[in-house]
């Protein structure tokens, strides 16, 4: 079962040396592509008021990632850099995107010390549940999805009350939940963390309409996942 595509024509696929999947929103546009010998996606979120930008994860290949920062601001102006956690195939690029922009560097607690240790830069925000990252005049929530790595993070953009879809929620969630399944995990403890987490925090709490926009690969959406929740606990990943 695959998502139901948007109307704005984004289906969330993209290749590595391949154009920039664009998906243009009220307030936001987002951006994705993928980078690196392990197909990982980076995504840029755009405040269409003041130009403001996140990125999210400098997995690889920085001029890509810089021609994509500029791709949304022509003045290559980037806020901060977010990594969900710190596996190196997810930071690869993010010294030299940082020694350029200037951005600042937020990571899960939990994980911030590897990620400043494997890149050699300083997280300058380590980030806890509930967090609240602004981008211009948009606003994400931080989600703990703890089990994929200590550290792991999920960023959440809801669109406003007078967008076409008001309130739908649109979930950024690293190496923690893709079409298919959870993130890979060490052992059973690990499995049984991230699959509290990822039900609790985000099957409990959001609509089947919920985008999400994983660290490897193609979109996907709660409610095309919700129906397998159970098969996934049953194998244990």
């Amino acid at each position: 079962m695959t998502p139901d595509l948007p109307t704005d024509g984004y289906d969330g696929h993209v290749e590595p040396g391949g154009p920039t999947a664009v998906r243009v929103l009220d307030e936001v546009v987002l951006r994705k592509v993928s980078v690196g010998p392990l197909d990982n996606n980076a995504y840029l979120v755009t405040c269409r008021r003041d130009g403001a930008q996140l990125l999210v994860d400098a997995a690889a290949d920085a001029d890509r990632l810089l021609a994509l920062v500029r791709e949304g601001n022509g003045a290559a102006r980037l806020d901060t850099v977010v990594t969900t956690h710190r596996h190196g195939d997810h930071l690869g690029a993010l010294r030299s995107v940082v020694a350029v922009t200037g951005a600042h560097v937020a990571a899960g607690a939990d994980d911030a010390d590897a990620v400043a240790a494997a890149a050699d830069v300083p997280v300058t925000r380590r980030l806890h549940a509930g967090d609240l990252l602004v981008v211009g005049h948009v606003t994400l929530e931080v989600v703990a999805l703890r089990g994929h790595t200590p550290g792991s993070v999920a960023l959440v953009y809801r669109e406003p009350e007078h967008a076409a879809h008001p309130g739908r929620a649109h979930v950024l969630t690293g190496d923690s939940l893709f079409p298919g399944g959870v993130g890979k995990t060490h052992g059973p403890d690990d499995f049984a963390r991230l699959w509290h987490d990822v039900v609790t925090h985000l099957f409990d709490r959001f609509d089947d309409d919920t985008w999400i926009y994983p660290g490897h690969g193609d979109d996907t959406t709660l409610g095309t996942e919700r129906p397998n929740l159970a098969a996934w606990r049953a194998r244990g990943w």
